[in-house]
This record gives structure tokens, sequence and C-alpha cells, in this order.
């Protein structure tokens, strides 16, 4: 089965959470995968943090995932389920931002199941499988 790590997913694996660690330990290395927004958000939450022991520590965290886990590429498959997505939530009168749209067409595009502990919010995307690392498995 192939993963597509949503923002929150990367950020629990830079903390070491310990679900999300065991979770990913399980999978295939090529099986997952980070896309282009999700690295960009957490650059984002990095960079707006002022400059200080945490931040120097998050930014190392952040390097060593970046180091270790492929990214999914963005490809006219991306691009085309990204406004089938946007489109079909705004005809029902659900607002998705973009880089969440973005990232769920990832997955879709993949055929992989989306890492989340957002679920609620992404199972409204059509077509989309998801899964929530953050729980402990039992």
């Amino acid at each position: 089965m192939k993963y597509v790590l949503d923002t929150n997913a990367v950020s629990a694996l830079m903390k070491g959470h310990p679900p999300a660690v065991a979770r990913l330990a399980q999978a295939s290395p090529a099986d997952v995968s980070v896309p282009q927004p999700v690295l960009a958000e957490i650059a984002y939450g990095i960079e707006r943090l002022p400059r200080s022991e945490r931040r120097t520590r998050l930014q190392e965290r952040f390097d060593l995932v970046r180091a270790e886990l492929p990214r999914a590429e963005w490809s006219d498959e991306v691009s085309e389920a990204f406004g089938r997505i946007k489109a079909a939530l705004e005809r029902k009168g659900q607002r998705i931002e973009d880089l969440d749209a973005a990232i769920a067409a990832h997955a879709v595009a993949g055929g992989a199941t989306l890492i989340t502990a957002n679920a609620r919010h992404m199972v409204r995307v059509p077509g989309l499988r998801v899964e929530d690392w953050s729980i402990e498995i039992v």
C-alpha cells in the first residue's frame, strides 16, 4: 500500500510521536512519500518562529525528515486531481484550503492513502482514502 504523509503526520514524526514512528517503521520505505506542499507548510511554520533553541531543534528534525523521506511528485495527474477536488467541494459549498487540496490530490492521483490526524476534514475529498497514524495500534 502506498502512503502520502500530510503536514500533521510529518510533524508527528519530527516530534518522535511513538504511534506515528511505529506505523512508519511498519511501512515499506518505498511506499511512503511527502508532497512538496507539506514541506512548504512546515518550512513556513519554522520560519515564523523567533530565532531560538527550539527553532534550531525543529529545523534539524525537519532536515532529517527531508533527507529520509522521498517526495511525491507533482505531476499533471496531481494538478488534474487538484482541480477535480476543489471543484467538487465548491459545488457542495465546502471550502478546502489550496494546500490541503494539493496534498489530497497527491494521494488521489497516486492511488495512495493519505496519512493525517485531520481525517474528519479530509474525508470530504472524493476518492481519498485516509488513515490516522497518531493513534496507537491495539
